[in-house]
């Protein structure tokens, strides 16, 4: 599904409201666990605008309404899929090999792949792996994801027809989805395992990526950050890079049902894989796992400008973007308009049978107070949890998040923190579970949290006084962090009982 909503300048009023300018666009990529095959039905594919708009990120030929490999291509994926005493691929190196021959016999060989991807193959499989695995992996895997790769271009068509049926004629079907533009992409788990076969074998055309703003897809590029990190782990959502354009200032994108497949340690040069992970999340009714992912990207090395209203209307608006929760958000204005037009029980309901499922948000609305608890099991968590009324909603879906746009991005971390925290309440989540990763500048949260909490403190005090600081920061009118800054034993110039009562 998609939104598009409006988020208004209440700041300074009792209620919890802050600034944003202009209208927002989330685009939600879904991944549904429903294994397509393939039938006799057909349709005209060379007339498909979804279709169009991704083959030339795709390395497949369009022939008379049919997705095809190229012949030479096809020949090579067959000679893999009958294993390594017919194909010789039983080594890292010799794998390699094979991937940079397929890529040539796609018209590829203009597109360099790293400079170390062959190295770090060789390295992988032939030094890193054990032998026992590496037997396994080129005498079933390889040759099982050939087969699988065999089976993309009828997987496509299926996808297609499939998706037609379901929700209705190119709505949610693969296709490139371009800055402000919202919609949904809903895949099998089928269908991504050959796509992610197809990136683990550099197989995507990638000249044609840079002028879409497209991310990296292929596997020539070692994964180290965390958000890459979570990618490693839950592979199906690289596949969102492959149809999902950078995003822009006023977008988010959102994933649903991704499994995750392996446990990990370590961060960057330290990551290691420990083990496998079995995901025992619960499936909504449509069969997809209870897991929503969501991405919003931070500005990158801002310096001294992330102190400015821009930098900071900014990234409140990209991270409100990502949390809201159109269904609550629409139901608490609901409740309030129930309220204010007297309006009876039957005609309540009918107005909320009724309601579109997109909804643009222009009224005020108030927010529950938020009490702080500690996590018991990491010193590196706080849990951000509400009072009582939003027991209310069938749903209590928090934010799990934590150092975004810092470390390689250069943000700061005292000021992200409380962005984050500012628009998790203001999109109505009940609670956020924040992640330090034992950053020394977030030692002081869990005090500051409380002592704002204790102060009873709204969304739009909190951002007037993150204004303040940031407004002396950035005249040079102070050096000390946020949490220094804002706590009375370090900052006399704050009064104690402000806004207290």
């Amino acid at each position: 599904m998609f939104c598009e909503y409006i988020i208004l300048v209440i700041v300074s009023q009792p209620l919890c409201y802050f600034n944003a300018l202009e209208v927002q666009r989330c685009h939600w990529a879904a991944l549904h666990p429903l294994s397509i095959t393939c039938d006799h039905r057909r349709c005209d594919m060379e007339r498909r605008e979804d279709l169009k708009s991704i083959l030339p990120l795709l390395p497949f030929i369009l022939r008379s309404s049919s997705l095809f490999w190229p012949s030479k291509a096809l020949e090579s994926l067959k000679a893999l899929a009958l294993g390594p005493d017919l194909s010789r691929v039983s080594s890292g190196e010799i794998l390699f090999d094979a991937i940079v021959d397929i890529r040539d016999s796609l018209g590829l060989s203009h597109e360099r792949l790293a400079s170390h991807a062959g190295d770090g193959y060789s390295l992988f499989f032939d030094e890193l792996m054990s032998r026992m695995d590496s037997r396994a992996w080129f005498g079933e895997v390889v040759p099982k994801l050939a087969t699988l790769l065999l089976q993309l271009p009828s997987l496509l068509e299926a996808h297609y027809l499939d998706s037609d049926e379901k929700f209705g004629e190119g709505r949610a079907g693969l296709r490139l989805i371009d800055q402000q533009e919202a919609g949904i992409v809903i895949l099998s788990q089928e269908l991504v395992s050959a796509l992610l076969a197809c990136a683990l074998f550099c197989l995507y055309p990638t000249s044609r990526r840079a002028w879409k703003s497209l991310p990296i897809i292929n596997f020539d590029h070692l994964f180290g950050m965390q958000e890459e990190i979570r990618f490693m782990i839950s592979p199906e959502l690289i596949i969102g890079m492959l149809f999902m354009v950078s995003m822009s200032k006023n977008e988010a994108i959102e994933i649903i049902g991704s499994e995750r497949f392996s446990c990990y340690m370590g961060y960057g040069s330290s990551f290691r894989f420990v083990g496998d992970y079995v995901d025992r999340k619960l499936f909504d009714t449509t069969r997809r796992r209870r897991t929503r992912i969501i991405a919003i990207d931070a500005l990158h090395s801002p310096g001294k400008w992330q102190y400015g209203v821009d930098c900071l209307v900014r990234e409140i608006n990209k991270a409100y973007c990502g949390f809201f929760d159109q269904s609550k958000c629409y139901m608490k204005n609901l409740e309030a308009f129930v309220i204010k037009s007297n309006l009876s029980q039957d005609d309540a309901s009918t107005i909320a049978n009724n309601a579109p499922y997109v909804y643009s948000n222009t009224t005020t609305h108030s927010l529950d107070p938020l009490l702080l608890s500690s996590s018991k099991d990491r010193t590196d968590q706080f849990n951000l949890v509400p009072s009582t009324s939003s027991e209310a909603y069938q749903e209590n879906v928090g934010i799990a998040t934590g150092n975004w746009g810092c470390g390689a991005f250069g943000g700061d971390p005292e000021i992200k923190s409380v962005i984050q925290w500012l628009a998790a309440s203001q999109a109505l989540r009940p609670f956020m579970h924040y992640y330090t990763f034992g950053a020394n500048d977030l030692q002081k949260l869990n005090e500051v949290c409380r002592w704002i909490l204790s102060h009873g403190w709204t969304v739009g005090d909190l951002w007037d006084m993150l204004v303040d600081y940031c407004t002396q920061r950035l005249n040079k009118e102070t050096s000390i962090g946020f949490f220094s800054w804002l706590l009375p034993q370090h900052n006399s110039a704050i009064d104690k009982d402000y806004m207290s009562e």
